[in-house]
């Protein structure tokens, strides 16, 4: 009789995610990041060039401030950056370099992060596939997106139960840009550039 009963309990959850539609998961999936909103974001991006190769940043976003980890020509950077003011420290060379921000670049670097809570606006969505525990969604740019530098397709995996987001790519010209590792939890601590954790390094302001 139990297992009976588990037959039909795991038959009714599988039932019930049918019937779901693709949107109305996605439109889960964005609820949770908004109800995550305020704790920040933590994901690891992989910008694909043609001819260049992959490149790896690991992110940290709070509001209006990032931190971003990376290999730039094979030195490793971490960059700060809040409104007006990015500060980068490459290990290699112990150079601090203090930046102005362009209005542009401060407003790209939360962009990544609306890509999660708007993927669905101006895209077709379709379920292409699924596992026991993840759904993986096809978007692709509707004949109404406007945008010039929208993506064409974006492909989003979502986990099951949780809604959370698993993996999203982005695809547009030949570049591909994957969010992946998502997780939730950032303090102003690690967003916010400290000079005394630096005190020695070679400061290059340029502002």
């Amino acid at each position: 009789m139990k297992k009976f009963l588990l037959v039909l309990a795991t038959l009714a959850l599988s039932l019930t995610a049918f019937a779901q539609k693709p949107e109305e998961i996605v439109s889960k999936m964005e609820e949770q990041m908004a109800l995550h909103e305020g704790e920040g974001l933590i994901w690891t991006m992989d910008l694909k060039l043609p001819l260049l190769g992959t490149f790896t940043s690991n992110i940290r976003s709070l509001g209006k401030k990032t931190r971003m980890e990376a290999a730039v020509k094979g030195a490793n950077t971490v960059t700060w950056m809040d409104e007006t003011t990015s500060w980068t420290y490459t290990a290699d060379s112990n150079i601090l370099e203090i930046e102005n921000v362009k209005i542009e670049k401060a407003e790209d670097a939360t962009d990544d992060v609306k890509m999660f809570r708007d993927v669905t606006k101006g895209y077709d969505v379709t379920l292409a596939s699924e596992t026991e525990k993840e759904w993986f969604f096809l978007c692709k740019k509707s004949k109404s997106n406007k945008e010039k530098n929208a993506p064409r397709t974006v492909e989003l995996v979502i986990a099951k139960g949780t809604y959370y987001p698993v993996r999203l790519t982005a695809k547009l010209k030949g570049v591909s840009m994957t969010f992946r590792n998502v997780a939730f939890g950032v303090s102003e601590r690690e967003v916010t550039f400290h000079p005394e954790d630096y005190p020695n390094a070679i400061v290059q302001d340029k502002r």
